[in-house]
This record gives C-alpha cells, structure tokens and sequence, in this order.
C-alpha cells in the first residue's frame, strides 16, 4: 500500500498545476523553489509516479499528475469542509446567552451560576437583565430572553417552569418582639394576622 501524501504536498502540486510553474506555486506558499522542489521530489518517490515535467519554461503535469492533481483537489476540497464545518460547530458552540433575573435571584443566585457556565465554557457570552418578576416573564414570553429566572410561589402561565432553588425568609423583628423569644417558626398566617 503507497503511503498517504501530506497534506502540504498535495497543496503544492495543486499550485503546480495551476500556476504553471514550480516558482510561482513556491512563492504562492512562501516557501523557496529549491524546498518546493524537494517536496515535489518527495511526493513523486513516496507515490511512485512522476507527477510533473519541470522544463525551463516552467512546469508541466504528466497524464498520472493530471490524475493525482484531481484527487489532491478533491482532498483539499474535502480538508476545507471539515475545516468550515468545525468553524461552524465552534461558532454554534460560542454562544450568546441572554437571562433576565429579578433583584434577589440575580445578586445573590445568579452570579455563581454564570460563573459556573463561564469555566464550563469560556467562550460563551451571557447579557443579563435586572428587573421585577413579573417583567422577567414577559421578557420570556415574547422570546426577548433565552431563560429567566424568577421568585414565585407558582407558575407563571404561559411559560413552561422548573424550581431550580428554594428561599428561605427569615423574619427579623426589634429586639424584645415577642417573636424574637420564640424557638418555633412563626406561621406565616400569624404573620399576616398582625396588625
């Protein structure tokens, strides 16, 4: 089995082709004519075949290089997809994130779960919006946002939810309230029963 060419090779040979001369394809890569020829060399022995006639007038392909030129394309036509397609996926996976939040979620929850997207991909960009809860939804309604994140004991109509934290309130009162003697919660209908 003939070993596989390199890539730079094939990229040569292709310029060879089209320019029309060994000197120009060098200068085109920007390597000199005497590398360029050597790797022509090399390519020919590591395929078997001689790909090119090199006269004073400038270079020319044999049958059997007109052959090996096609398929070199068709490799670096394939080599370049692959290219623009990783590009692609990495530009898909380099993202923009826009979250809205209310007051409490976003500066006491949110700065540590970005921050936990941001190690998990560095690459991804996130705006974030500040404002009520009920604002927050609208922003998510209309698509204004990717994800919101609010504080609320149901769930938002409309929209489609998950709790992805609890709060806990903590009642603070002057010292000496009756409340602040006492070891049990204070329920929340005896909260509302106060005057």
């Amino acid at each position: 089995m003939t070993p596989h060419p390199d890539i730079d090779s094939l990229r040569l040979l292709v310029l060879v082709a089209e320019r029309g001369s060994l000197t120009a394809a060098a200068g085109e890569l920007r390597i000199s004519q005497p590398s360029a020829s050597k790797r022509l060399s090399r390519l020919e022995r590591r395929l078997g075949v001689r790909l090119v006639d090199r006269t004073r007038r400038g270079s020319s392909l044999t049958p059997a290089g007109t052959l090996v030129t096609g398929w070199a394309r068709r490799v670096l036509d394939a080599l370049n997809a692959l290219a623009d397609g990783v590009e692609a996926l990495r530009r898909e996976h380099t993202g923009n994130l826009t979250v809205a939040a209310s007051l409490t979620v976003a500066e006491h929850l949110l700065p540590a779960w970005i921050g936990e997207l941001r190690r998990a991909d560095p690459d991804l960009r996130v705006g974030m919006q500040v404002t009520n809860s009920a604002h927050v939804c609208e922003l998510a309604r209309q698509g204004e946002v990717d994800i919101g994140f609010i504080e609320s004991p149901g769930r938002p109509a409309g929209l489609r939810s998950r709790t992805v934290a609890r709060d806990r309130l903590v009642l603070v009162a002057p010292p000496g309230h009756r409340w602040t003697r006492r070891r049990r919660p204070v329920p929340a209908a005896e909260v509302a029963a106060t005057p």
